[in-house]
Parts: C-alpha cells; sequence; structure tokens
C-alpha cells in the first residue's frame, strides 16, 4: 500500500473487503500508513484461507520504482521467514497504479526475495547458522515457495519472464556475494580460477588462465610486482562470451580486481579491521558473477571479463616503496606505496583487454578508502574518460537499484601522479585520492572508451535492509523458493 492512501484500492481493497474492513480500521486508527519499510501483521482468523496477511509499506508514489519492490520484497521475505512461515502469495508490486509493467514488478520481487533472503553460514559447525546480528532468523528450512498472484491471465507470461530473469540476476548476485564471504585461506586466486571454470562449464563461456610464467611472457610486471610477495601463484582470469561473433567490433570489457587478501604488503595497513580486506576481490567477484548472468540471458554483445587475481603479502621476495614497474604496454610505475596495488594490477588486466581489441572498458575494484570518505556507503564513485558510456553505467544502475556518482578527471589530478623517475608514480598522496587512483587507470585504457567503479563503500553493508543484507553485497546452496 503507498503512503497517503486512505481507502485501499486493487489488490489490497479486495483483501481489505474479505477481511471485513480491517485494514481500513487499521489505516483509520493510525496503525497503518504505508511508509516505505513498514509491515503490518494481520491475523485473519479464518475469514479467508490463509491464516495471516501481511500489508507491506510501498512508500510515497512519487518516489515508487523498482528499487522500492526489491526492498519491500527482501523485507517480507526475512519477516515472513523469521515467523516459520513456508509460503506465501504476493501481488506484483506496483503493476497497476505503480507505473511499473508486469516484467519489471516479477523481475524486482523475484531478485528482491532472493537476495533478501541469502545468508551466509557454511563455516558455522551447527549447520543452520545466522548472520549473527539482531536481525537473526530462526532455524528452519525457510521459504520454500513464493506465488505472485494476478488476475488477468494474460498478464502470466509477462510475469514469468521477469521471474526468470530476476532468479539469474539474484543467483549470480549470490554468488559473487559468496565469493566475498569465503575467508582468504579459502578464496585463493587459484579457487577463484576454479570458480569461474564453474561459471564456464555451466553458462558455456570460453576461459584462459593466464599464470606467472604466461604474465612475464606479456611483460606484465606491474600485476606481478604486487603478486612476488605471496606463495599463493597469481591468475589472471579471462572468461569470454561470444553473443555477437560476426560483428567483432560490437564488445564490451568488464576488468574487475581480486586481490583474495590485501596486507598492503611492506606498507602494511593497521592491524585493526585488516580482517576485512578478504574483500578486496569484490571487484573480481562481481565480473565473474556478472559473466554467468549475461552466459545465461545471453545478449546480442561480446563480452570479455578479466579477473586479476593476487595476493599483496609483504613477504621476503615483495616489492618495496620507491621500486619501478613496467607494465605491459611500456609505461613505467614508482611505487610510492605498496598499499595502492590495486590500480597496478588492473593496469596490466586493462592493457591485455586493449590487446585483445576490447575498444570498451568498465573496471570494477575496491580500490581506494578515500571513495569511502567521499561518498560513504550510499553510491558507487565512476570515473572514466568517456562521458556516454558513463551515462549508459548510470542508466543501468538507475535500473538495476544501483547508484553511481560521477567525479571529475581534470587534468591538473594527473600532476599529483607525476614521478620524478618513472612515468607515473602509484599514489598521489590524500588529495583527491580516488580521482588520481583512476587518473592512473586511465594511463592504461589508452584509447578506448572507459569507466572505472570505485566500490570500496558499497561492497558490504553492515546490517539488513531489503534486498541488501550484511557482509558482502554482491551461490549458496540452499532452499530458495519456487516460483508460481
Amino acid at each position: 500500500m503507498f503512503q497517503g492512501v486512505t481507502e485501499p484500492g486493487g489488490g489490497t481493497g479486495a483483501v481489505d473487503r474479505a477481511l471485513d474492513g480491517a485494514i481500513s480500521q487499521l489505516i483509520a486508527d493510525g496503525e497503518i500508513k504505508g511508509k516505505l519499510g513498514e509491515l503490518t501483521l494481520i491475523h485473519t482468523l479464518g475469514r479467508v484461507s490463509a491464516k495471516r496477511v501481511v500489508v507491506a509499506g510501498l512508500g510515497k508514489p512519487a518516489d515508487f520504482d523498482t528499487a522500492a519492490v526489491r526492498r519491500v520484497s527482501g523485507d517480507v521475505a526475512r519477516f515472513l521467514r523469521r515467523k516459520g512461515v513456508d509460503e506465501y502469495a504476493t501481488i506484483a508490486h506496483g503493476a497497476g497504479i505503480g507505473g511499473l509493467n508486469a516484467v519489471e514488478s516479477a523481475q524486482a520481487i523475484a531478485e528482491g526475495t532472493l537476495l533478501g533472503l541469502y545468508k551466509f553460514d557454511t563455516y558455522r559447525s551447527g549447520g543452520n547458522g545466522t548472520s549473527g546480528d539482531s536481525d537473526a532468523d530462526s532455524d528452519g528450512d525457510g521459504v520454500g515457495s513464493v506465488t505472485i498472484v494476478e488476475r488477468d491471465a494474460g498478464t502470466v507470461s509477462d510475469l514469468t519472464a521477469g521471474v526468470s530473469v530476476g532468479t539469474v540476476l539474484a543467483e549470480s548476485t549470490m554468488l559473487a556475494r559468496d565469493l566475498v564471504n569465503h575467508p582468504a585461506n579459502v578464496m585463493t586466486p587459484t579457487k577463484m580460477a576454479e570458480a569461474a571454470r564453474e561459471v564456464a562449464e555451466s553458462v558455456g563461456l570460453e576461459l584462459d588462465v593466464m599464470d606467472r610464467d604466461r604474465m612475464r611472457e606479456h611483460g606484465m610486471g606491474a600485476f606481478l610486482g604486487v603478486a612476488q610477495g605471496s606463495e599463493e601463484p597469481p591468475k589472471l582470469i579471462v572468461l569470454t562470451y561470444r553473443g555477437d561473433p560476426d560483428n567483432p567490433q560490437n564488445n564490451l570489457g568488464l576488468v574487475g580486481k581480486g586481490i583474495t587478501f590485501d596486507t598492503g604488503g611492506i606498507s602494511l595497513k593497521p592491524a585493526a579491521n585488516m580482517e576485512a580486506m578478504k574483500g578486496d576481490m569484490a571487484g573480481g567477484a562481481s565480473v565473474i558473477a556478472a559473466m554467468r548472468a549475461i552466459g545465461s540471458l545471453q545478449p546480442r554483445i561480446n563480452v570479455t571479463g578479466l579477473i586479476a587475481a593476487t595476493e599483496n603479502m609483504p613477504g621476503g621476495r615483495a616489492q618495496r616503496p620507491g621500486d619501478v614497474v613496467t607494465a605491459m604496454n611500456g609505461k613505467t610505475i614508482e611505487v610510492i606505496n605498496t598499499d595502492a596495488e590495486g590500480r597496478l594490477v588492473l593496469a596490466d588486466a586493462l592493457c591485455y583487454a586493449r590487446s585483445l581489441g576490447i575498444t570498451r572498458l568498465v573496471d570494477v575494484a575496491t580500490l581506494t578508502g578515500a571513495m569511502v570518505v567521499t561518498l560513504g556507503k550510499a553510491c558507487t564513485g565512476m570515473m572514466g574518460n568517456s562521458h556516454k558510456l558513463a551515462k549508459d553505467v548510470g542508466v543501468a544502475g538507475e535500473r538495476s537499484g544501483e547508484r553511481f556518482w560521477e567525479l571529475p578527471m581534470l587534468e591538473d589530478y594527473r600532476e599529483l601522479i607525476r614521478s620524478d623517475v618513472a612515468d607515473m608514480k602509484n599514489t598521489g598522496g590524500r588529495q583527491a585520492g580516488s580521482i588520481t587512483a583512476a587518473m592512473l587507470l586511465r594511463e592504461f585504457a589508452e584509447d578506448a572508451d572507459w569507466v572505472h567503479l570505485d566500490i570500496a563503500g558499497t561492497s558490504t553493508a553492515s546490517g539488513n535492509k531489503g534486498h541488501v543484507v550484511k557482509g558482502a553485497t554482491e551461490y549458496q546452496p540452499g532452499r530458495w523458493p519456487n516460483w508460481r
């Protein structure tokens, strides 16, 4: 129900009449206001076949969109799981006066429900653990069936199509969440490559995994400089989808930072909260998950996903501040701070993408703490050399419920990474830290249209809200609802 409604209509009105005006009475009493996130449980006392009805607030009509549907669906799914509910039915939120079409509504319901029910309890000995916070769910198998109710038989095919797409996207997102939530002693670069192989085999992608020797043959000195301090072998993982093979110029490259654990190297991070650095491969996890979705949905475009996976460790062979490394395209980088390693591995990954003939590039990385300071956890920072591609990414974000904010790439910032001994240095200091990192990456995107997404703030969440749950925001085997 929308905020401000005094007489419920549509499906809510039908249920209200079946309950002898119970919903209208609660509205009149001020107990139901329709605010976004508001959930009201009503016991039906035998007046309808369902024992309970939940009235979910959709917020203000002017603010309503698919993001609201995802949030409501996630909140309702967790709420009912805590109540021990095994199955429930829902109307297609917003498919009437909300202005959404049936496909959009059903897709958002599927995404919100599945992502809202996500839990990661692989390492709990009880086998049915919870997230450990105040919003923890009770034990049990959880929700087993969700039915979308629709009176118009002609709309059912659209709802089915929406649910199908939403399920693919949600399952792919849950895969990324799992990859990020695993500890670093499990989710090594080799394990990331194995995960990519499973995805490639399941949805028909080509896979190439480049090892240290092949990287050396390609002159990837920037990547290898980061990897040399770790005993774990680095991997450059390449997933290829050919959706328009007769038009190779119709292409897109997705490049992900895959630092499976980041100590900072010789420029060691503080001990406090360092355990969170297992998530420094969230960009790479996002690319693997995106390639799974692309292989499943089969769009008419050629897409290559590249994941630069390694640890950043302070071993006896680790690179030092002051070292100079040479990237694949011959440009040299002075290493000022070994904790600014993500841009080094991405530099060579971008160069390799260009060598494959890719002309549009989007890289995704938990790149800078400065981005958290700049934008917090509300949205992702976006930078690049193509306003058109940035606009396309922004529109895609609006449709998927992800928010981006574009930061300027002025030539003034290039001066901050000028080096006295090399072509550039890997950090420009505290000033505009996220932008100077992107300025370095721009040197390796070369003449391709390129956008950089810094997800340092948005890759994790500290609590449950709608379809976003505590931990990684990005497929845990389990009991997911069957859709009807």
